[in-house]
């Protein structure tokens, strides 16, 4: 599977080759302030299919927790991935960056324990109260 995004200003454009697995949508606080909405729609991708073809030099990143890097495009602020210090051959993978149609859907809630009160979730997905 061959995706294309990039970031809102365009300064970041990267490309991955591969699978977008273990998708859901994490309700935790987190993410909610990262992505200044509901939750964050998320998938993992192997780290060697990522390639970043513009801008890598304007990636930044925030250690959000102990090992977690979340990085950003340094001029618009996008969010383009989670790097794990646990496990670096896994990424994780906002979709909402993406310039294709990344061809797969959320399968579950997670943190919805902590989901935003103005927020209902309203689809038959499983919920989970953390990261089950």
């Amino acid at each position: 599977m061959h995706h294309q995004g990039s970031c809102l200003c365009g300064g970041v454009q990267y490309e991955i080759n591969g699978e977008l697995t273990d998708v859901l949508n994490c309700h935790c606080s987190m993410c909610r302030k990262l992505h200044a909405s509901a939750f964050r729609t998320r998938a993992k991708v192997s780290a060697e299919h990522w390639k970043t073809l513009k801008g890598d030099d304007l990636i930044r990143f925030y250690e959000s927790s102990p090992g977690e890097h979340k990085s950003f495009c340094s001029v618009c602020g996008s969010s383009l991935y989670t790097r794990f210090d646990a496990a670096p051959e896994v990424l994780g993978f906002p979709l909402g960056t993406l310039d294709t149609d990344p061809q797969v859907k959320a399968g579950r809630h997670v943190y919805v324990g902590s989901k935003a009160p103005w927020h209902e979730i309203t689809d038959a997905l499983p919920q989970h109260e953390a990261f089950d």
